[in-house]
C-alpha cells in the first residue's frame, strides 16, 4: 500500500508541471492528489508499470487529467446523501457518454500516425470506447500484448475465433501472429481496418513472391486476395474458401477433353456401350474424360502458378493458360 502511494504521489507531483489537454485545461493538479487518500491498494491494483505511470515523464496525466476536478467526489456536497461520481468514469456502467470518453484519450494520442484515423473508422463508428479494450489502472492491459490481444478481440469478433479454430488458418492460435500484425484496430485507409490500403498490400507485407509483377498474370490474384482465400481460417488447404477445381469453377468453366463432358447438356461420361454407338470415352479420347481431368484432380496440378507466371515461351503450352 505504501509503494502504491508513493509512487501515486511522485506521478501526481509531475502533472503540476505539465500542460492539461485541452479539452481539461484549468485542472488544478493539486487536486489529484486527493484522490490517494482513499484510492489505495485497496481498491486499485499496482500500475506502477502502466505507460501512465512514469512520474519522470512530463506528460504522464494525473487523476484530474481523465476524470475531471471532481469536486463534488473528493468532497461530499452539503445536503447531498453520499459523494457525488467523478465527473467522468469509465466502468462498465458508466453514465458519462463515449464521445467524452473518448475525447479525453484522443486529446493526447490522435496525434500518433496509428491513430490519425480513428474518426469515421468502423470502431469509432461502432461506438467502441477506448475502455472497452484498454485498461488504465493495471500492469497488465490485454490490448497491449500481443499474447492476450487476440482473445480481447474475440470478445467482440466471434466468427473470427470460429474461423481460427479451423485446419489450415494463419498462426495466430499458436501465438506466432496477432491481430495486429494484419489490423490497425484505431483507423485505417483500409478495407476492414487493414494496416495498409488495400488486402492484397497488407498480405504481400509477409507473402511478397505473390506480389508480381507478371507477365501473365492472373486478374483475380491482382485484385484481392479475398477472392480465393479466407485470411482467418478454412477447412480447406491454404486457407482457400472451397476445394480445387470448385473454387476455380466459380470463374471458369469445366474441361471438355477429348469431346467428352458432363455439363451443359454434354455427353455423359459413363454412357454405356449399345449396338452402333460407341462409348464415349475410347481410343479417340485416348482414355481422358473430364472425371479425370477436373474431379479426380484439381486445377493446379496443370495451372501450377495460380497467382501469375513469367514464362517466356511463345507457342504450346500458351503461357497466359498458367502452366509454368
Amino acid at each position: 500500500m505504501m509503494r502504491l502511494r508513493t509512487v501515486l504521489a511522485a506521478l501526481l507531483l509531475c502533472v503540476g508541471g505539465w500542460a492539461a489537454p485541452a479539452a481539461l485545461a484549468g485542472v488544478d493538479a493539486e487536486a489529484s492528489k486527493a484522490c490517494v487518500e482513499c484510492h489505495d491498494a485497496e481498491d486499485l491494483s499496482d500500475s506502477s508499470r502502466h505507460a501512465h505511470s512514469h512520474p519522470t515523464d512530463a506528460r504522464t496525466p494525473g487523476c484530474t487529467t481523465c476524470h475531471g476536478p471532481s469536486p463534488g467526489h473528493v468532497k461530499k456536497p452539503a445536503g447531498a446523501p453520499k459523494q457525488l461520481p467523478p465527473d467522468i468514469t469509465y466502468g462498465k456502467k458508466t453514465a458519462s457518454p463515449v464521445a467524452v470518453r473518448n475525447a479525453v484519450c484522443t486529446s493526447c494520442h490522435s496525434k500518433e500516425t496509428k491513430r490519425m484515423l480513428w474518426a469515421g473508422s468502423q470502431h469509432e463508428a461502432a461506438d467502441i470506447a477506448c475502455n472497452n479494450c484498454h485498461q488504465n489502472h493495471t500492469n497488465t492491459d490485454k490490448a497491449l500484448a500481443r499474447a492476450t490481444e487476440t482473445e480481447l478481440c474475440y470478445g467482440c469478433h466471434k466468427e473470427q475465433r470460429t474461423q481460427l479454430a479451423r485446419p489450415s488458418h494463419h498462426p495466430i492460435p499458436e501465438g506466432k501472429m496477432a491481430c495486429r500484425d494484419c489490423h490497425n484496430v484505431h483507423g485505417s485507409a483500409g478495407p476492414k481496418l487493414a494496416k495498409k490500403d488495400s488486402t492484397n498490400d497488407t498480405c504481400y507485407s509477409c507473402h511478397a513472391e505473390k506480389r508480381g509483377p507478371f507477365v501473365h498474370p492472373h486478374e483475380p490474384a491482382t485484385q484481392d486476395c479475398a477472392s480465393c482465400h479466407n485470411p482467418h481460417g478454412s477447412t480447406v488447404q491454404a486457407m482457400l474458401k472451397a476445394r480445387p477445381p470448385m473454387l476455380c469453377m466459380q470463374c471458369h468453366t469445366p474441361h471438355v477433353t477429348g469431346g467428352v463432358g458432363a455439363v451443359g447438356g454434354q455427353p455423359g461420361v459413363f454412357t454405356a456401350p449399345r449396338v452402333g454407338v460407341p462409348p464415349a470415352v475410347g481410343p479417340n479420347t485416348g482414355g481422358r474424360n473430364v472425371v479425370n481431368t477436373w474431379q479426380g484432380r484439381a486445377c493446379s496440378n496443370c495451372h501450377t502458378q495460380v497467382h501469375g507466371s513469367n514464362n517466356p515461351a511463345t507457342t504450346n503450352p500458351t503461357p497466359q493458360f498458367l502452366f509454368r
